[in-house]
C-alpha cells in the first residue's frame, strides 16, 4: 500500500498499532497508549510528528556517540551503496570497507585484539561469543570446558545464547536457558552491599567468581562474561577494588574472560573502551553501538591472539557466519563514524569537559528526596529513586512502577530518560554540550520534582 504523503499522528500510531510488533514491549498495552513517531534528529535532539523536541539522553540506544544528523557518515554511506551496496564474505571473499575497518579495530582496541569477526548487532556478537569460547577449548583438547559464567543483571542481547548468558530473569522465564550457564552476584552495592562498605563488597563480589569455579569445577568452566559497567541491568557502576580483584582470578584460573563492550565501548566510560578504563585484557570482546553511532547496524567480536592460534593454526572450517557480517555499508558508515570521532577527538573531548561537567550535577541530585544514590562514570548514569532516604532496603512495591511512572514523567518534559526498576539512567552522545547539560540537568530536577509530587498525589510517599 502507498501512503500519503504528510500522513498525520494518529494516521501513523494506527497503521504502527495494526503491524508493529515493537522490541520489550507490552503489545496490548502499547497499542492502547500509542507510539511516539520520531522524524528527525539533530545533535542531542530529537523530534516527532508533532513538533516535540526531546534532548536524547539514552543516545538512541546507548549508540550516537556522535549525536544525531551527521551528514558525512551519510555520504560515506551512499557513495558506497553506489559502489557495491552489497556482497557477503563468505566463500574465500572479502571487500576493501570490510579489510579496512578490521584495521583501523584492531588499531583502536585493547592490545592483543588483532582480529575482528563481523555481525549485524550486540546479540548476534554475543552469541558468536558463546560458540567461539567453546570450539576454542575443543581445539586446546578440554571439550569438558563448556560452562560460562555471567551475572544477575547482566544483558548480552536477546538472542538464545546471548540471553542466556545475561542475567535477566524476565527473558528466561520465557524462554527458558541453554544448558550450561550460571550466574553469579553482580558489584551492585546498592542492592546487594548491605552492611559492607563499597570496597568491601568489591572484593566480595568478584570471590563470587572464584567460589563458583570452584564449586562448578576449574575443568568445565569455559568463560567469565562481563560487562565493565552493567548497562540495561541499571548502569551497575562495580566497586574500583572489584575489577582488580577479576582480573587475578582470571589470570590464576584457567577461564577466558570476554568483556562485554557493546554499551562500554567507543567512549562511554572515559577511554575508547571500558577494558581501557579497568585495565583488562579480554580474550574476547564484543562490540556494536558506538561502532557506527547507530547509524547502520554493525558488530563483531574481537578476538585475542591467544584464542586466534588455535582458531586460525589447525581450527580447520568455523561452522557459523551471517549473511550480513562486514555489510560494506555498514562497514562504510562505521569507518566515517571511527574518523569523525578520532578527527574530532570525541573521546578525549568528552572524558575532559562533557563528563566532569555532567558528573558534577548529576552527583547532585543525591540530595533529592526521592534519591536513595546518584551514580556516574564517564558520560552514563543511573538515580536511584526510593521511598524513604538514607534506608537502601526500603524500595517501592511492586519493583518497577515508579520508574516507569518518572520515565514517562521525563518524555513530557522534553528529555528521553530510560526506568531500570525504579532507577532513572542516562547515556547522552559523547558531542553534548556545556549549555546543553544544563538544560538536560533542568529537565532531570523538573522530573524529579514531579516524580515527586505525583508519588505523593498517589499516598505512595509519606
Amino acid at each position: 500500500m502507498t501512503h500519503a504523503p504528510n500522513l498525520s499522528t494518529a494516521d501513523y500510531q494506527r497503521i504502527d498499532a495494526a503491524h508493529h510488533l515493537h522490541p520489550f514491549t507490552d503489545f496490548k498495552a502499547l497499542n492502547a497508549e500509542r507510539s511516539r513517531v520520531m522524524t528527525r534528529g539533530d545533535g542531542v535532539w530529537i523530534w516527532d510528528t508533532d513538533g516535540n523536541r526531546y534532548l536524547d539522553g539514552m543516545a538512541g540506544l546507548w549508540c550516537t556517540q556522535i549525536g544525531h544528523g551527521r551528514r558525512e557518515i551519510a555520504d560515506a554511506v551512499h557513495r558506497q551503496m553506489l559502489e557495491l551496496e552489497f556482497y557477503n564474505t563468505f566463500f574465500k571473499t572479502t571487500h576493501p570497507r570490510a579489510a579496512e575497518l578490521a584495521e583501523v579495530l584492531a588499531e583502536l582496541t585493547p592490545e592483543g585484539l588483532n582480529h575482528v569477526f563481523f555481525t549485524g548487532s550486540g546479540s548476534e556478537a554475543n552469541d558468536t561469543v558463546f560458540r567461539m569460547v567453546r570450539r576454542y577449548w575443543t581445539l586446546a583438547g578440554k571439550p569438558d570446558k563448556q560452562i560460562i559464567i555471567g551475572r544477575r543483571y547482566g544483558y548480552h542481547g536477546s538472542t538464545v545464547a546471548a540471553a542466556a548468558m545475561g542475567g535477566m530473569a524476565g527473558m528466561h522465564e520465557q524462554a527458558g536457558m541453554v544448558p550450561g550457564v550460571h550466574h553469579i552476584t553482580p558489584p551492585y552495592w546498592f542492592d546487594f552491599g548491605g552492611d559492607m562498605s563499597p570496597d568491601e563488597f568489591g572484593i566480595w563480589a568478584a570471590r563470587e567468581l572464584e567460589r563458583a569455579i570452584d564449586e562448578l569445577g576449574e575443568g568445565n568452566v569455559a568463560a567469565f562474561i562481563a560487562e565493565p559497567i552493567q548497562g540495561a541491568g541499571g548502569v551497575l557502576i562495580p566497586p574500583e577494588t572489584y575489577w582488580p580483584e577479576i582480573r587475578r582470578i582470571c589470570a590464576e584460573r584457567e577461564i577466558l574472560l570476554v568483556v562485554d563492550e557493546v554499551i562500554c565501548g567507543f567512549g562511554r566510560t572515559g577511554n575508547w573502551f571500558g577494558s581501557d578504563t579497568y585495565g583488562l585484557k579480554p580474550d574476547l570482546m564484543p562490540i556494536a553501538k558506538g561502532l557506527s553511532s547507530g547509524y547502520l547496524p554493525i558488530g563483531g567480536v574481537m578476538v585475542s591472539d591467544r584464542v586466534c592460534e588455535y582458531l586460525i593454526g589447525d581450527g580447520g572450517e568455523f561452522f557459523h557466519g551471517f549473511t550480513y557480517s562486514g555489510h560494506p555499508a555498514s562497514c562504510a558508515a562505521a569507518l566515517a563514524n571511527l574518523r569523525i570521532m578520532r578527527e574530532e577527538k570525541v573521546v578525549e573531548r568528552a572524558a575532559s569537559e562533557a563528563a566532569p561537567y555532567l558528573q558534577a550535577k548529576w552527583l547532585a541530585f543525591a540530595d533529592h528526596p526521592l534519591v536513595g544514590e546518584a551514580r556516574m562514570k564517564g558520560l552514563v548514569g543511573a538515580l536511584e529513586l526510593v521511598p524513604r532516604k538514607p534506608s537502601r532496603r526500603d524500595r517501592f512495591a511492586p519493583v518497577g512502577d515508579v520508574g516507569t511512572i518518572a520515565r514517562d514523567i521525563s518524555f513530557n518534559n522534553g528529555l528521553v530518560m530510560r526506568a531500570v526498576r525504579d532507577a532513572l539512567i542516562i547515556s547522552p552522545p559523547l558531542v553534548i554540550t556545556r549549555e546543553e547539560i544544563d538544560e538536560l540537568a533542568r529537565r532531570v530536577e523538573k522530573t524529579l520534582d514531579d516524580t515527586h509530587a505525583e508519588l505523593k498525589k498517589r499516598g505512595w510517599l509519606v
